[in-house]
């Protein structure tokens, strides 16, 4: 069968639009041949996420992203659709993370899969999408209260430095020069002062080695007596004190009470009495000797009788006597 030349130029635009189709769709990111899913995810933010971003699943690479479109013109949330070419079955529960890939890099999506017993996600469905905050965002967070507060330092840090400013006028400048001057003059006294005090310890350092010498001989022997001294029988010592001490309390409370001559003499006003009158007429016999002694002391040779004399000292006359006498 002979095949006409309008059918074979009808086949080969067919097969034309066909690979147009089939390449369009593959530079887009679609290939026709493969079991892939359409999956959706909406975010309010995608900053750093552009299309053909790889998608994974537990790090592992399962489709990209397609496209990214606002959802409709009045709310602001966006879109992304993303192209999954596995046949790895997931619930339609699973998120859809929107996290940070590296420290300087873009944005990507992981697929957090979820066990629990839920529908598989089909070609057309729409996942939860959650987004993960990177170290930009976590720095900004960490960073912008910090910023406050460098802010506030600062600006208390100036306000600082103005009072600082204001109260070291020129007046409190030369103040200032001046107890520096004096305090220099101070150290320099100082050091003559340290100076000479080093002369006189070294020009006397025989007499301070004797010293010291001789402090430790006092303490060596403080140190021996304080030996000999704890040797001293001490308890008995002071036992034998404390009954002289009790026994003379005991003579003392005898006197006190009466007893004995030294309390009778102490206690009975009749007995001071007394010796205060006897020791009065003791002083006027002694005084009376010492005035006549003629009437208590006689001396003669010859055999001469005394004379004798009343209680006032008159010499009594008497009538026996010899008138040769």
């Amino acid at each position: 069968m002979k095949i006409s030349r309008e059918i074979k130029t009808a086949i080969l635009v067919i097969l034309g639009i066909i690979l147009f189709i089939f390449g369009f769709s593959y530079l887009k990111g679609n290939n026709l041949l493969d079991d892939s899913r359409i999956i959706y995810a909406e975010y309010d933010n995608v900053d750093g996420l552009t299309p053909s971003t790889p998608v994974t699943i537990n790090g592992y690479a399962v489709g990209k992203v397609l496209e990214i479109y606002f959802k409709d013109a009045s709310s602001g949330v966006l879109v992304v659709k993303m192209d999954i070419d596995t046949a790895f079955e997931f619930s339609k529960n699973s998120q859809a993370l929107l996290y940070q890939n590296g420290f300087i890099g873009g944005k990507a999506v992981a697929i957090i899969p979820a066990y629990d017993g839920g529908a598989n996600a089909e070609d057309g469905d729409y996942l939860p999408g959650t987004v993960k905050a990177g170290m930009t965002e976590v720095l900004n967070d960490r960073l912008e209260p910090l910023q406050h507060k460098v802010e506030k330092v600062m600006s208390e840090t100036d306000t600082l430095l103005v009072n600082f400013n204001s109260i070291f006028d020129k007046e409190t400048k030369a103040n200032l020069k001046a107890s520096v001057a004096n305090l220099n003059i101070t150290i320099t006294s100082f050091n003559k002062t340290t100076k000479a005090l080093n002369e006189i310890l070294e020009s006397n350092k025989s007499k301070l080695s004797n010293t010291l010498t001789n402090a430790e001989n006092m303490t060596e022997n403080f140190s021996k007596f304080s030996d000999s001294l704890s040797q001293i029988n001490l308890a008995g010592t002071i036992k034998s004190l404390q009954e002289t001490v009790e026994k003379f309390d005991n003579v003392l409370a005898s006197v006190e009470r009466g007893d004995g001559s030294l309390g009778k003499l102490l206690k009975d006003e009749k007995m001071y009495d007394n010796l205060t009158g006897a020791s009065k007429q003791m002083e006027e016999l002694l005084q009376d000797m010492k005035l006549n002694p003629k009437r208590y002391v006689h001396f003669s040779l010859f055999g001469k009788k005394p004379k004798r004399y009343d209680a006032e000292g008159n010499e009594i006359e008497d009538s026996t006597e010899d008138p040769k006498d």
